[in-house]
């Protein structure tokens, strides 16, 4: 197979126990591989990546929005695709790269696609969860991360187009590491309230959970899901009601 003149960029942490699959992915069609790891990696990580032909570089953390702007700057080829190392590039995704790269013209400087999520043995096609559609194929220099700590958001120097292949994610791979996942964006979302000096009344408590489970569940069909649809629905209201309680919280007067 011809390999398209795309780099292949990841930023990872110990992922020895599943980046296997996401490079097998791609190791056969790509034209470079780009992995940055933390310092701190010890797992075995950079041992698979090397089994891969990757370039791999260890650095201190910088957060999620140094490191994905490192690995991008390391990248040598036209385009760049960004991964992380739960995600999957199915055949029906890499076909659709390929048609693209290969035309004459190519209308947009960056494309973003639907990322389809396993989850309790389950696809999950409906809900809050799908299309999840996200930006990570860009053309070199017309793009950089930017947004708030921790969610990088790709800020493209012109226009945006569509692929429709799915991007498969194997995040959340249990009940348990999805509520651990939760705390942890709870503390995020205080993190940045404080920074915009935003408020929460007894209203965003009451109200902002039950929008998030009906529209989650019935207006965007989650219900379609079976039990993991109505599980997931009731956790992202759980996460809502999370997030707003913890920084009404944080704003109490400290205790003497």
């Amino acid at each position: 197979m011809n390999r398209l003149p795309i780099s292949i960029c990841l930023v990872a942490g110990n992922e020895a126990h599943r980046i296997r699959r996401t490079l097998e992915s791609v190791a056969g069609w790509s034209a470079e591989i780009v992995i940055v790891l933390n310092a701190e990696v010890n797992d075995g990580t950079d041992k698979i990546a090397g089994e891969f032909g990757a370039k791999v570089f260890r650095e201190p953390w910088k957060g999620f929005i140094g490191q994905k702007n490192s690995v991008a700057e390391k990248c040598t080829q036209p385009w760049l695709l960004n991964l992380d190392a739960d995600e999957v590039v199915t055949p029906e995704l890499q076909n659709e790269i390929s048609c693209l790269l290969a035309a004459q013209k190519i209308p947009h400087a960056a494309y973003e696609f639907p990322r389809c999520t396993f989850y309790c043995g389950r696809w999950i096609r409906h809900g809050d969860w799908y299309p999840d559609r996200v930006l990570r194929l860009w053309r070199r220099s017309a793009a950089h991360w930017a947004g708030d700590e921790p969610h990088a958001k790709l800020e493209v120097t012109g226009t945006i187009g569509r692929l429709h292949s799915d991007l498969q994610h194997h995040s959340a791979e249990t009940i348990n590491h999805q509520i651990a996942k939760t705390v942890k964006y709870a503390d995020d979302f205080v993190r940045l309230a404080a920074k915009n000096k935003s408020s929460v009344t007894f209203l965003d408590l009451l109200l902002r959970p039950v929008w998030r489970f009906l529209r989650a569940y019935f207006f965007r069909l989650g219900f379609l899901d079976g039990w993991q649809g109505f599980t997931i629905a009731w956790l992202t209201a759980f996460y809502t009601f999370l997030r707003y309680v913890r920084v009404r919280e944080s704003q109490l007067p400290a205790s003497r």
